[in-house]
């Protein structure tokens, strides 16, 4: 593919001087006066340039370019850094909706491989909603190899989110404090984007272990799709948002995830009661489960909840997820607390929720309760903080199946990926586990 990527950039140049030849004699035009010196110079260079790199794209096999591609992103990080950090958001969706980064070619060691609510994850590392916050550019970022990307908040409704700015980089520390506010194009253009896609992602059946069919995804398959939905602003029957979202949503999800914890929706959070808790959820279920279904059965259904939760309030989310069968849990969103290491910073008095590596610790060990507390009976994606392959690998420990990145993935790039995938493989080589699901919540036995 990427030898043959280079013969056609290298016929299309050669056909395009051609063209531009041959139609400026047929139109009459008098002969092109030659170029000076300097130019003549500047354009042999470029020519030999992309002659050059033609040849040695066609010389090439598919994984060390695909290598060699994601190194070269590093470039770009000082760049991105230099400019406004909404401005870098939307240019970073803007280049992968447009395939404009590295996809990977190499296949994910097999020790990453992942089973879970029947699919096939080729590895456990995804990206957490936030980021594409209108799916429209998920599929260049599961070509660049994550295991998943979840896309949203989606709301019924189109809204522009909280005033700006909203977002500032803490980099320092590795952190970013956002008040973006749902932000997205809502259901409607959403809807359109995952149905014009949805056939190309139509994942294929095979065997697993146990012969049971599981959905076949990440770089081998079509990629694993997360569909993250919220409630408008304005909307005082929470619910009913959430119900539209479902009905309008599931369809395309391989996963849905309700969030009720994001700290920028005023009230957003009291969804985390006890009571508002199951109400929610049984009319969520209700609605996912009223929708006609073929052989694979509805997606399954997980909830996002904050870090920033008492004992008695994780207490009572496990009993409602144990209770009603809940399929999977994602711990955690931001947080509005501001650990020491930030609370001194100037940025720190700016209002919204802090993610990256301050968040690390908080968010794993509600992981760790959560884990324990639902008897590792709750599936678990975990995220908050993770920078590394070390960091993925103690959040499974702690009791994750699936891990997310954000606010690392902003900072260092497509490179981190590769990096983040193979130093979690040794570290599972490492300690003699055979697989991600060997490892999971072994710290908490």
């Amino acid at each position: 593919m990427a030898g043959r990527t280079g013969r056609v950039l290298l016929r299309q140049v050669l056909h395009r001087s051609r063209w531009f030849s041959s139609s400026a004699s047929a139109a009459g035009h008098q002969k092109t006066p030659p170029l000076p010196k300097k130019g003549r110079i500047l354009t042999g260079t470029m020519l030999g340039m992309v002659l050059a790199g033609g040849a040695y794209v066609s010389m090439v096999d598919e994984p060390i370019l695909s290598d060699w591609l994601f190194k070269a992103t590093k470039s770009l990080n000082p760049l991105f850094a230099l400019l406004d950090p909404e401005v870098a958001h939307h240019l970073a969706i803007l280049a992968s909706s447009y395939g404009l980064v590295p996809r990977e070619k190499r296949p994910d060691p097999p020790v990453l491989q992942v089973d879970v609510w029947g699919l096939r994850f080729s590895n456990p590392v995804g990206l957490a909603a936030g980021f594409d916050k209108s799916a429209e550019a998920f599929e260049g970022l599961l070509g660049m190899g994550f295991g998943f990307v979840e896309v949203g908040s989606i709301t019924p409704l189109p809204q522009e989110g909280n005033p700006k700015p909203r977002v500032f980089r803490l980099r320092q520390e590795g952190a970013i404090i956002n008040r973006y506010g749902f932000n997205n194009d809502g259901i409607e253009a959403v809807t359109k984007r995952l149905n014009a896609q949805h056939r190309k992602r139509m994942p294929e059946l095979v065997p697993d272990n146990s012969n049971n069919r599981v959905k076949n995804g990440g770089r081998a398959g079509s990629g694993i799709l997360g569909v993250n939905i919220g409630k408008n602003k304005t909307t005082e029957d929470a619910a009913a948002d959430y119900v539209k979202g479902v009905h309008a949503l599931s369809q395309f999800a391989d996963y849905l995830v309700v969030n009720v914890s994001s700290p920028n929706t005023p009230g957003l959070r009291k969804l985390q009661g006890r009571k508002q808790l199951e109400d929610l959820i049984r009319k969520v279920q209700a609605a996912r489960d009223e929708m006609q279904w073929g052989e694979g059965g509805p997606p399954p259904l997980l909830v996002k909840i904050a870090p920033d939760l008492s004992r008695q309030d994780l207490e009572d989310i496990a009993a409602v997820a144990l209770t009603l069968r809940l399929d999977g849990l994602i711990i955690s969103n931001t947080t509005i607390s501001r650990p020491e290491s930030v609370s001194k910073l100037p940025l720190a008095e700016e209002a919204g929720g802090l993610s990256g590596k301050p968040l690390f610790k908080l968010s794993t060990d509600i992981l760790k309760e959560m884990y324990i507390l639902t008897q590792g009976r709750v599936p678990i994606i975990g995220c908050g903080g993770i920078s590394s392959g070390e960091d993925a690998y103690k959040k499974i420990r702690a009791g994750a199946t699936l891990v997310q990145l954000y606010t690392s993935f902003a900072y260092e790039g497509p490179a981190l990926i590769p990096q983040i995938k193979a130093e979690l493989a040794k570290c599972l080589e490492r300690d003699g586990f055979k697989s991600v699901q060997e490892a999971i919540g072994v710290d908490c036995k």
